[in-house]
């Protein structure tokens, strides 16, 4: 798919304007429909179907639970998180550890607050994470996980690759996902520091935290997005200290 077959178009989803599943347990809000959430004019951009910002509270988090044919990378912002799944895989995922579960043909999985108290100390603290989907290129393969700490090249400032299945980005410091045509780069940005975006037929930038300004757009909030087709190269700039995530997506899903 090239540029040229698509009409640019810089489209900004403000904060308030998600949708959002908030329980006691849950602060949820969903950049496109999900669940009970649905909107038919807001399945997805490109490759991505869900982009959801979550808060869990100590002590809680998401029971043993299915998933099918998706790519699911998941990056946390604050506090930490429990994975375990019925491949027999687990972790634990924080600020700066990329995290990978393909559901292939399909797996059980849970996620938890990983708040703790041992004699004499005591770990309660909310997990603030975003956690995104991606289709893969083909479906039924077999279920896997892969976890990563990238926290050393989030250091320069830079975008730098988080979970990518494109050819470019082999020996980078990324974890792999299964679609050739999908790449999620992330960046900390101290106030004044940039980035460009990069150049693809759709991108979608999520200011994670912070705020920054969008050349030829304004200034973005934290939990802001913009969906970008047929369009890249714009400059990010933090007024305070943020962080971003970009999709570079050369395709998008039928109909």
């Amino acid at each position: 798919m090239t540029r040229s077959t698509l009409q640019p178009k810089v489209d900004v989803r403000r904060s308030a304007e998600r949708d959002a599943t908030k329980i006691s347990w849950l602060d949820s809000k969903h950049s496109f429909s999900f669940g009970h959430r649905y909107d038919p004019a807001n399945t997805h951009h490109g490759l991505l179907l869900v982009n959801n910002d979550d808060i869990v509270t100590p002590g809680s988090g998401f029971e043993t639970h299915p998933h099918k044919d998706m790519e699911i990378v998941t990056w946390v912002l604050q506090g930490s998180l429990v994975h375990q799944d019925s491949t027999g895989h687990s972790g634990i995922i924080y600020p700066g550890l990329a995290q990978r579960m393909s559901a292939g043909s399909g797996i059980m999985h849970s996620e938890k607050n990983d708040s703790w108290r041992l004699e004499g100390a005591t770990h309660q603290e909310p997990v603030h994470f975003v956690q995104m989907w991606v289709v893969p290129d083909e479906n039924r393969i077999t279920p896997g996980y892969e976890q990563l700490e990238i926290d050393a090249e989030l250091l320069s400032g830079g975008l730098v690759p988080v979970a990518s299945g494109m050819d470019v980005h082999d020996g980078a410091s990324a974890i792999r996902i299964r679609n050739r045509y999908a790449a999620l780069h992330a960046a900390r940005l101290q106030p004044g520091q940039s980035v460009e975006l990069p150049d693809a037929p759709y991108l979608h930038l999520f200011v994670a935290r912070g705020a920054v300004t969008l050349e030829g757009a304004g200034p973005l909030a934290e939990g802001d997005a913009v969906r970008f087709t047929a369009t890249g190269g714009q400059r990010v700039t933090a007024g305070e200290a943020s962080e971003v995530l970009v999709w570079e997506m050369h395709a998008t899903l039928a109909g």
